[in-house]
């Protein structure tokens, strides 16, 4: 049976909207870093993520398509043995009992042994806490303590995707074609990923330092309102059929704004994304909720990439690029209103914060609670605050704050 490679090549890109690897790098990182660079340090892969894109863009431009496609295969085996030198996290250890290997590991970590006690013992008190339930998809969606991380999280990848930017990188040449713009396309494409990857390298001082509302919310409104300006541009290309000659000076708007998203986004959501989801979910649920959440990315990632060509056909590019900016306006709003500030937070204040009075209840109260949730329909999910402790006041407090 021969083998179609135009549907081999279709089926690798669309599992690549999984990102699995990526994925557990996510969790593996806000489970191992201090909290004053966790930010950071997760911002990072992305860093590593868009320097790749940029060496494709390079590589791809001048190389054949099987040379460059060869030369990938030494990544996956130099990330393998990468791999086989790093630490276990110190909570995996917890979880499964192991508290002398906690300790070695980290100590590995830290490479000190001054408060490694006082964290180890924190560690160790939330991991008690947290894994008092169930680690099953039923608990992630039955347990009203996860229902606030999870309107959060889901609604913020909903955004992410439906902007489109991994689309607008994907159809880039198609685009600056349509916009009569006069420049090559490997130049094009070479300008926009090093403009990726510098801004890459700025997110990643930004997150620890900014916070991760902020650069949410503002990125999603930048790319709203550069996406908005294009749409004007092809509205008048298209729709209002002004002279091609006429509009071809003016043709670098079309390239500026896109650039001008591309460093919003970079800088904010796209990046800002794998931190909050590192964050907002207890460790028994950790592992399952990232999957689902790939899973539901994944089916994201296709129907954004498939809806552009029939947007594209319906309305024209102005439709698509309006239809991006609406979809970020939102989600800008939506960060505005739902997302609290994890800033310098342990992930033990960042769920004594999100899940409010639940954090601190025990088995059967936590069992009594959902019970009575259940049984009363009370569609109060995330403004119910009972103050059941000095200590998880002064976190709501702080939390308001920032």
């Amino acid at each position: 049976m021969d083998l179609d490679p135009s549907g081999i090549l279709q089926c690798s890109h669309r599992l690549n909207h999984f990102e699995l690897s990526h994925q557990v790098v996510t969790i593996y990182i806000a489970e191992i870093a201090d909290k004053e660079i966790r930010g950071r340090l997760s911002v990072g892969t992305r860093f590593m993520f868009n320097f790749g894109g940029l060496l494709m863009m390079c590589i791809g431009a001048y190389a054949t398509y099987d040379v460059m496609n060869y030369s990938l295969l030494v990544m996956p085996l130099l990330y393998f043995t990468a791999c086989l030198c790093i630490p276990e996290s110190p909570y995996y250890y917890l979880k499964e009992g192991r508290e002398d290997a906690a300790k070695k590991a980290l100590l590995r970590l830290r490479g000190r042994e001054d408060g490694l006690e006082e964290e180890l013992e924190s560690m160790k008190s939330h991991v008690q806490r947290e894994m008092r339930n169930s680690s099953s998809t039923i608990e992630l969606f039955r347990g009203r303590q996860y229902r606030k991380a999870i309107i959060i999280v889901f609604g913020l990848k909903f955004a992410q995707i439906m902007t489109g930017t991994q689309t607008v990188q994907q159809y880039l040449t198609v685009i600056m074609k349509e916009s009569k713009i006069n420049m090559a396309v490997p130049t094009m494409m070479i300008i926009y990923g090093t403009v990726k990857f510098i801004v890459g390298v700025m997110s990643s001082c930004l997150a620890d330092r900014v916070g991760r509302r902020p650069l949410l919310i503002y990125s999603f409104f930048g790319y709203s309102v550069s996406s908005v300006i294009i749409g004007f541009y092809f509205l008048s290309l298209e729709v209002l059929s002004v002279d091609h000659d006429a509009l071809r000076p003016y043709s670098f708007v079309t390239f500026f704004c896109i650039l001008f998203s591309n460093v919003m986004s970079t800088l904010g959501f796209n990046s800002i994304m794998g931190v909050v989801q590192g964050e907002a979910f207890p460790l028994n649920v950790k592992a399952i909720a990232i999957t689902v959440l790939n899973i539901y990315g994944g089916i994201l990632g296709f129907l954004v990439t498939k809806l552009f060509k029939k947007v594209k056909d319906l309305s024209g590019l102005c439709g698509v690029f309006w239809l991006y900016a609406s979809i970020a306006l939102v989600g800008s709003v939506f960060a505005y209103f739902t997302v609290p500030e994890t800033k310098g937070k342990s992930l033990k204040e960042i769920q004594a914060m999100l899940q409010g009075e639940v954090y601190y209840a025990n088995g059967e109260e936590l069992k009594d609670m959902n019970d009575k949730r259940g049984e009363n329909g009370d569609p109060r999910i995330m403004g119910e605050e009972v103050m059941v402790s000095g200590e998880l006041k002064s976190l709501q407090s702080n939390g308001a704050n920032a």
